[in-house]
């Protein structure tokens, strides 16, 4: 199989990813006949923090009248304790006995898996014959997260591009192994994001609507909508604003710019590189310093694996799950397209008004503590 990027070997929704914290930058505007062309421009971003995910699975759908209907999985030898924590309600209760049965029926010990009477390869081949869809199963490494929760999420990943036979020998070459935010996104990308909204609780019709207030001196209450509809129909119309639960909800933003893919401090000591702490550099400001502010991200912490840097907001609070995936309508805008050039990322404290970026700086300034 000719080598084909991951980006163009898959569709749909790529990685999951965790809401850390925001920043500011600053970088020069490369915009030909804007009046912003060539000067610098201060924005907010979001720092998404992404470890990589692993491909524990494969499984088949067939095509039906009612639908589509899985017709087999292939699961990988050995799977993580942090994903086998998906199917236990408790987990510390139970055996932790999910797939030891299946490794010893599969995979037995020195029996060749690439011979074709080996009960993988014959599930692969039922892969190839018969299904139109390929998907790979795709678990996080939650444990690499500073979260209390020790359960891996676990989602399907649908593989495009090429024949049956080559869609499935390419999701088969990714079992257990380990895939990056580097090798699915890019740069200056456009992507979009898919999350559940800050939850707010129940609420009236004035936050949740916008609908204006009545006057002052009405009977029972201002904060209402005077007239929910006509005796006939009699009953209450869809369109009309109603009290209820307000956040909390599905929704996805389209075309969110990446200005940085970074790499993370763990990712830098793995591949033993000299400059572990500069993920936060540019040309302008050499300077070495992590994305970490000083102090953490307020209700998050540090960032010591992948991230990516979002232009804007990101829907939900600090430690929600997020799903990133290539943007499905590609904006047209000049914005869309501009080559992004960092040229300086902001670190100082986010708990107050930050003066310093570095420890050092700050020790440079202020004179020694005394003990």
């Amino acid at each position: 199989i000719p080598c084909v990027p991951w980006q163009s070997q898959t569709s749909g929704q790529y990685q999951r990813r965790v809401h850390g914290g925001n920043t500011h930058i600053l970088r020069e505007v490369k915009r030909p006949f804007s009046k912003l062309n060539n000067k610098e421009a201060v924005e907010a971003v979001t720092i998404v923090e992404c470890p990589p995910v692993v491909v524990v699975g494969i499984v088949g759908y067939v095509e039906t009248p009612q639908g589509l209907r899985a017709l087999t999985t292939v699961w990988a030898q050995h799977l993580s304790d942090e994903c086998r924590r998906r199917f236990y309600k408790n987990w510390y209760r139970s055996k932790k006995k999910a797939f030891k049965k299946h490794a010893m029926r599969n995979y037995p010990d020195g029996k060749d898996v690439s011979v074709d009477d080996h009960p993988i390869q014959q599930k692969l081949k039922k892969l190839e014959k018969y299904c139109a869809v390929i998907r790979v199963i795709a678990h996080t490494q939650i444990n690499l997260v500073g979260l209390r929760q020790r359960k891996a999420h676990v989602m399907e990943i649908q593989v495009v591009n090429g024949t049956p036979t080559q869609r499935v020998a390419f999701a088969y070459n990714l079992l257990e192994k380990k895939v990056t935010v580097a090798s699915v996104f890019s740069e200056n990308e456009t992507i979009d994001v898919i999350g559940v909204t800050k939850g707010k609780g129940m609420e009236g019709v004035v936050t949740r609507w916008g609908v204006t207030r009545l006057p002052r001196k009405t009977h029972r209450g201002l904060r209402k909508v005077a007239c929910i509809g006509a005796w006939h129909p009699a009953r209450v119309s869809y369109s009309v604003a109603r009290a209820g639960q307000n956040g909390y909800h599905h929704r996805t933003e389209k075309n969110k710019k990446i200005y940085r893919v970074g790499t993370g401090v763990n990712s830098a000591k793995k591949e033993e590189e000299k400059d572990l702490g500069g993920n936060a550099s540019t040309e302008a400001d050499p300077s070495t310093k992590s994305i970490t502010p000083m102090g953490g991200f307020p209700h998050y912490g540090v960032v010591n694996e992948d991230f990516l840097m979002l232009k804007g907001s990101v829907i939900g609070p600090r430690k929600r799950l997020i799903t990133l995936r290539h943007s499905l309508i590609k904006s047209t805008k000049r914005v869309a397209s501009e080559e992004i050039g960092l040229k300086f990322i902001d670190t100082s404290s986010k708990m107050g008004h930050g003066r310093f970026q570095t420890s050092k700086e700050k020790e440079l300034y202020l004179a020694p503590i005394r003990k």
